[in-house]
């Protein structure tokens, strides 16, 4: 589509790995086209796996030496890399795919120039390159999300009530829906779902509720007991649009004693 948002797709293979190649470009696919797409490393060090799904999603491997023993000499090629491109290409966003703090500063100045910057990397990623970011997705919740493990935290939606309170993550995102759903909701008291849903991504890039076991916003949301949700029909292709709703404390009534 002529609408659709182009960006440079940029991977740190020094610490990606290449099991995720198939979530990156899912997940790239849902924001928009993949214009450019480079892999920085070392690809003397014989064969790696990467190299094994370069032809096959048409990533293009920028060779960078490691000069120094212990040095992740990846960085500075991307970072160089990335500015060139912003400078003289047209693309809408960025996609920087590491887990690597280094590349903080790198995803303010794209955001800085009015680029919307996606970032991919493990769980392990420090905070401030996961703020620095429109949004972040941790490939490796993702996959275990994906291929429905046993062993993966979250991983499925039974007991989902008692389940989500073990999630000291998700207090901070359950006080924010409160909060959201107070400010920015109709007189009655009710907010669209979806806008809840762009509100939180802003608050928390991070936010994806495939990461809490849910494959969609409305279970998630039915899953937490402070709120209650109802759904409208349009009436039009089955279209339905969800709402949320704080729930109101029962008051203490002393004729039920």
């Amino acid at each position: 589509m002529d609408n659709e948002k182009r960006f440079a797709v940029l991977i740190d293979s020094d610490n990606i790995s290449s099991n995720y190649i198939n979530i990156i470009f899912d997940e790239i696919s849902k924001e928009g086209t993949a214009t450019y797409k480079r892999i920085y490393g070392d690809w003397t060090k014989g064969d790696t796996k990467w190299k094994r799904v370069l032809l096959e999603y048409s990533i293009i491997p920028i060779q960078q030496y490691s000069y120094t023993k212990g040095k992740n000499a990846t960085d500075s090629a991307m970072i160089i890399d990335a500015m060139d491109i912003l400078y003289t290409s047209h693309v809408d966003g960025f996609c920087l795919i590491s887990s690597d703090s280094d590349f903080t500063r790198l995803a303010a100045r794209l955001r800085e120039s009015g680029k919307v910057v996606i970032g991919m990397g493990e769980s392990k990623t420090p905070k401030p390159f996961i703020a620095a970011c429109d949004k972040f997705k941790f490939l490796d919740k993702l996959l275990c999300a994906a291929e429905n493990e046993d062993n993966c935290p979250e991983s499925t939606e039974d007991s989902k009530r008692p389940h989500l309170k073990q999630i000291p993550e998700l207090q901070p995102i359950i006080k924010a829906i409160k909060t959201i759903v107070n400010e920015t909701s109709d007189e009655s008291g009710w907010l669209n779902a979806g806008t809840l849903g762009s509100i939180l991504v802003k608050r928390f890039p991070e936010f994806d509720v495939r990461n809490f076991g849910f494959s969609k916003m409305t279970p998630f949301l039915e899953s937490i007991d402070t709120v209650e949700t109802r759904r409208e029909d349009l009436g039009k292709n089955g279209v339905q649009i969800v709402y949320v709703k704080n729930k109101k404390k029962k008051r203490y009534n002393k004729n039920n004693n």
